[in-house]
């Protein structure tokens, strides 16, 4: 037995501004929103019913946004990575993200590292990891 991994929620305070920025940076699509969360998932991925078990769970993640009154004061305990392909300029994809309101973030990592830790327009930290193709 297994279960799908469906969403990854992110606690916020603007929900909406918050979910668009990510749909922008991932190719995502808006797919719910209210006062109480936004739901964004990857454009590929079917809204339909899926009733074959096996290929729901095939299915990809999405992200939920939901307010929340606090403000965030401590580094996340879980993050999202990204990751550029080999035929992306990477230095690229991290100034657009820049651009858009990302700001760089230290978090403890060394000079030495294959990845730029940034931060949303909120302070949750993500990394763009080295290219890949796999």
């Amino acid at each position: 037995m297994a279960l799908r991994w469906y969403t990854v929620v992110i606690d916020c305070h603007g929900i909406a501004a918050q979910a668009r920025w990510w749909a922008q940076t991932l190719d995502f699509q808006i797919v719910y929103e209210d006062e109480h969360e936004v739901a964004v998932i990857p454009k590929h991925m079917s809204e339909d019913v899926i009733e074959d078990g096996a290929t729901w769970l095939r299915q990809a993640q999405g992200l939920v946004f939901v307010p929340v009154p606090e403000g965030k004061t401590v580094k996340n305990r879980l993050h999202i990575d990204l990751a550029p392909h080999t035929s992306q300029d990477r230095d690229a994809e991290i100034a657009a993200l820049l651009e858009r309101g990302a700001t760089l973030a230290a978090v403890g990592q060394g000079d030495d590292v294959t990845w730029t830790v940034l931060a949303d327009p909120e302070g949750n930290e993500f990394c763009v990891l080295s290219s890949r193709d796999r």
